[in-house]
């Protein structure tokens, strides 16, 4: 039986072919071609045609390729860190060994596929008819953004999908052995039937699984987080409202308060835009939360956990970070550094030993911010 691979021996295209049939503001249809080992980073490829392409070893890293139709392509090795593959079409393909670290993949779809072509070769004919698994094994996902991927049926055996975003993924089915999940964030993903002997699931947010089943399919689940209790909303809410109140006084009315350790997660949107300088919430978990505009200056958010926590435009100046997972943060135009106390004196922004990474820190004040784990942030 014929098989994509048969058809390996296809003529490879040059850099400068690439080049010219890639060329700005084109549309690219190039179907069964390949491509492996070429430079096609940077490249702005969205609702491009390349299915049943080679692209093994091939660098695509920072590339955008929205919808672009990757059918049974091959992606073995490829380069494809912070690509934006939002609603990409990778079904059939085959992705072994490929680094996706930090990239885009919402609504991407990683289903079982096949050639859908016209044209071609004549193998092409018997490879319409052939469905071909698609496979993640032993590809690097850390710091994905999977949200409302379609990953079902999926191979993806000792992938790594480490500190990602799979918020409504879809898992069923899928062979996920040995991977690793820790830190992810998996709210509401689908993982009926799923293989997970040996997965790690450690420190990862589960909301809306059964941890229990996970543990009784093989998967280490140490350290995860569960559904937050929308009990104490209310409570937290009003006692953030006290805090903001003894800030805009200059601490004349109300008082200050403390959150350290506190589940805070139920706040949701509810701190968006508030004044809560000085306020310590060492040690609590702000996974998820808007805290976009927020005035935290002086804030003690030691060890605080601000796993995909929305921080855009928040005034952070002389915040203690030291120790706190920032991973996922979103710090677009946040402020960082000294803040001015009076009498020349000034204190700066803590993050020694803060977890930063895949954060986007674009447009970010870091004056001063040294000692921080920056892995895969973004910063330009």
């Amino acid at each position: 039986m014929t098989t994509l691979h048969d058809l390996a021996g296809r003529r490879r295209l040059t850099q400068s072919e690439v080049d010219v049939l890639m060329g700005a503001g084109r549309k690219v249809r190039l179907t069964l071609a390949d491509l492996s080992g070429l430079d096609l980073s940077k490249r702005d490829l969205s609702d491009a045609d390349l299915a049943g392409g080679i692209f093994d070893d091939a660098d695509l890293s920072g590339a955008k390729l929205r919808r672009a139709k990757l059918t049974c392509g091959m992606f073995r090795r490829a380069d494809l860190r912070r690509a934006v593959l939002v609603q990409a079409d990778f079904r059939g393909a085959c992705l072994a060994g490929a680094n996706l670290s930090g990239a885009e993949l919402s609504g991407a779809d990683f289903r079982e596929g096949r050639l859908d072509l016209e044209g071609g070769p004549k193998e092409v004919a018997s490879l319409r008819k052939q469905t071909q698994r698609g496979v993640l094994d032993l590809a690097d996902l850390s710091g994905a953004t999977l949200t409302s991927a379609n990953l079902q049926g999926v191979s993806a055996r000792a992938a790594d999908f480490s500190d990602c975003i799979m918020e409504g993924a879809d898992l069923t089915g899928a062979d996920l052995s040995d991977a690793n999940f820790s830190g992810a964030i998996l709210r509401d993903v689908r993982l009926a039937g799923a293989m997970l002997e040996g997965a790690r699931i450690v420190g990862a947010v589960v909301d809306g699984a059964d941890v229990a089943e996970l543990e009784r399919a093989g998967a280490d689940v140490s350290g995860c987080l569960q559904d937050a209790s929308d009990e104490a909303a209310e409570r937290l809410l009003e006692a953030a409202q006290a805090h903001e109140l003894w800030v805009k006084s200059s601490g004349r009315r109300s008082r200050a308060v403390v959150f350290d350790g506190q589940d805070l997660r139920s706040l949701g949107a509810g701190l968006k835009g508030m004044s809560l300088s000085a306020i310590s919430a060492k040690g609590a978990c702000l996974i998820g939360l808007d805290l976009s505009g927020v005035e935290l200056q002086g804030a003690n958010l030691e060890a605080a956990d601000l796993r995909n926590a929305d921080l855009t435009g928040a005034d952070l100046r002389g915040a203690n970070l030291a120790g706190a997972n920032l991973t996922k943060a979103r710090l677009i135009g946040a402020r960082m550094g000294e803040l001015e106390l009076g009498q020349g004196r000034s204190t700066p922004t803590r993050i020694d030993g803060a977890r930063v990474r895949y954060a986007d820190l674009q447009a970010a004040s870091l004056e001063g911010v040294l000692g921080a784990d920056l892995l895969g942030a973004v910063i330009s």
